[in-house]
């Protein structure tokens, strides 16, 4: 079976939330600047507020949405296979043998909510860090585990 028939495992929903506060965060103060534009009144009401209202909307609620539904892993006996992309996909299949060491990260935000980021880290400089977000974070610590008791098994 090849691993483009595979079938992927979603990450975590709460990675939609967590996501969308991100993308809320980055598009504050272009709405803020935008009502400072339209208290100025320097052109008619509307011609500032509404396009970047609707293009935060648009940030916050869809753009999140479409990214989690683009992502997902299967990890395998002897690889993590790490999917992910909208406009550009990318297919990223890391041999557990490759792996150097593997890391689980949590900033306040994905603390809050429950969920981590696995980072692998492989031999090499190009593509030498495969991150996967949005991973409940007993799964992430369940993952790193047993990737790292086969790294064990094979050094053995």
């Amino acid at each position: 079976m090849d691993d483009t028939d595979t079938e992927l495992t979603p990450l975590h929903p709460n990675h939609v939330k967590v996501t969308r506060i991100v993308a809320a965060l980055f598009a504050l103060p272009f709405v803020i600047g935008s009502i400072v534009l339209e208290v100025v009144d320097v052109l008619p009401f509307g011609v500032f507020v509404v396009p970047v209202f609707l293009l935060a909307a648009f940030l916050v609620i869809r753009v999140p949405l479409r990214r989690y539904h683009a992502r997902g892993y299967d990890m395998g006996e002897d690889r993590l296979r790490v999917v992910r992309g909208i406009l550009f996909r990318s297919d990223t299949v890391v041999p557990f043998g490759r792996i150097q060491h593997i890391d689980v990260n949590q900033g306040p935000l994905q603390r809050a909510y429950g969920i981590a980021t696995l980072t692998v880290h492989t031999a090499g400089t190009h593509n030498a860090s495969v991150h996967l977000p949005g991973l409940e974070n007993s799964l992430a610590m369940d993952m790193r585990e047993e990737i790292r008791a086969h790294i064990k098994r094979e050094t053995l």
